[in-house]
């Protein structure tokens, strides 16, 4: 086996014990922060005093926790897709869960045809190193397969088999959560370690669901529920020996109005109320997850039929409470790190209370799951990235990191 692979011009070691890389949605610093000082994650806080716990996972030294950067929009899919290739959506082409094509329709982006840039997963399993991705949400799935990479989700689980026909949910002699069920999380990270044992896999990727951010605010009683379960799952994954890691897709925040119902601008009324017709807000954070967010993020796309209206609609836009940024297609992709032709004509950014919508008639707000809790703006871009075990000297000192510099972090710069 080769010491090194390739992935998108940056060399990844090949790890001599397996790797668990986890993207875990929606983990606001707030959430980890709150966590580790009430005690609710002791293996967390263990692995950062310590270095590690359990099985081979100890070291000398301690782990690392600092507080990194989202790809913007800080969205699932465009967070998923920097993390699993190792760059921007300027490279990889993933710029939200959902984009209007050329046609005019509206998308879902969950096919690796997307993908402008092979995954570090498909790289490393081009060249013999054995490669997994197990992820809460099955709209991750196919995206994930990039390369022939086995994946599989837990929400789908007992609908999915391994290679050799085994159901999957025989993997682990239990049925797997609903997509709505908080313990779908620490369930994705069990199925991910018993799938690789049983595969033999040596880097591996578990992406686990925000349903429980959207939904409580840390200190929940939810919340903590939570955050205990997936604590107990990681200290599994250093039993079992793994190198572990995580970083955060984005960020979290209420987005409520002072009587608590959601704090929503509804462009595409502002706009013909502005006189501007023939426009189309797309809100990129759209999904089949309704009860999460009800299709209501911090960011959105505009396009326009005659861009002779860009001025007017900038203006009509800008003037709206709440919203902090209007910025054309060129000047986003610039400032973000997007692909340009996959993005809006403006793009319009909100303020951390506030979220976009496309018209009142267009989003049910009865589907939300209690108040509005939501993300996708510049509000929900510090994100956590933790390193159970030692890092070498300077890995860390001076870089800006971001979410998708995990797998440099744990294939090249674990001591």
């Amino acid at each position: 086996m080769a010491v090194e692979f390739v992935a998108n011009d940056r060399s990844y070691g090949v790890p001599e014990r397996p790797v668990l890389a986890v993207c875990a949605d929606g983990w606001d610093p707030g959430y980890v922060d709150d966590a580790l000082e009430r005690g609710l994650m002791p293996r967390l806080a263990e692995t950062l005093s310590s270095g590690g716990s359990g099985g081979s996972g100890g070291g000398s030294g301690g782990g690392t926790y600092v507080i990194g950067r989202a790809q913007v929009p800080t969205f699932t899919n465009p967070n998923n897709a920097a993390i699993v290739t190792g760059v921007s959506a300027a490279r990889n082409g993933i710029a939200g869960n959902h984009y209007r094509d050329q046609a005019g329709h509206e998308v879902q982006v969950t096919d690796p045809s997307f993908l402008r840039a092979h995954t570090i997963h498909a790289a490393a399993h081009a060249a013999g190193v054995p490669a997994l991705c197990v992820t809460a949400k099955d709209k991750l799935r196919r995206l994930l397969a990039d390369g022939g990479v086995p994946s599989f989700s837990a929400e789908c689980a007992h609908e999915q088999s391994l290679p050799d026909g085994t159901p999957l949910v025989d993997v682990l002699g239990a049925p797997n959560p609903g997509i709505y069920d908080w313990q779908l999380s620490p369930f994705t990270i069990d199925l991910a370690l018993a799938v690789a044992q049983r595969l033999g896999s040596l880097l591996v990727y578990a992406s686990l669901t925000d349903f429980v951010q959207h939904s409580a605010a840390p200190g929940d009683p939810l919340s903590d529920a939570f955050y205990a379960a997936v604590d107990a799952a990681l200290g599994r994954a250093l039993d079992a020996g793994f190198v572990v890691g995580l970083a955060a897709d984005h960020g979290m925040h209420a987005k409520t109005a002072a009587d608590g119902t959601p704090n929503v601008r509804f462009l595409d009324d502002a706009l013909t109320a502005g006189g501007v017709t023939g426009a189309h807000t797309l809100c990129p954070i759209t999904d089949p997850y309704v009860v999460h967010h009800a299709a209501l993020g911090s960011l959105a796309w505009v396009h326009l039929d005659d861009l002779d209206d860009l001025d007017r609609a900038r203006g009509v836009l800008a003037s709206l409470p709440g919203v902090e940024g209007v910025l054309d297609r060129f000047a986003a992709a610039d400032s973000f790190e997007l692909p340009a032709d996959r993005i809006g004509d403006l793009v319009v950014l909100a303020d951390e209370r506030t979220v976009l919508g496309k018209s009142r008639a267009a989003h049910d707000l009865s589907a939300l799951n209690g108040g509005l809790r939501s993300h996708g703006g510049l509000h929900e871009r510090d994100v956590p990235i933790i390193v159970c075990q030692p890092l070498k000297p300077g890995a860390v000192a001076g870089r800006e990191l971001h979410n998708r510099d995990l797998h440099d972090l744990l294939l090249n710069h674990v001591a």
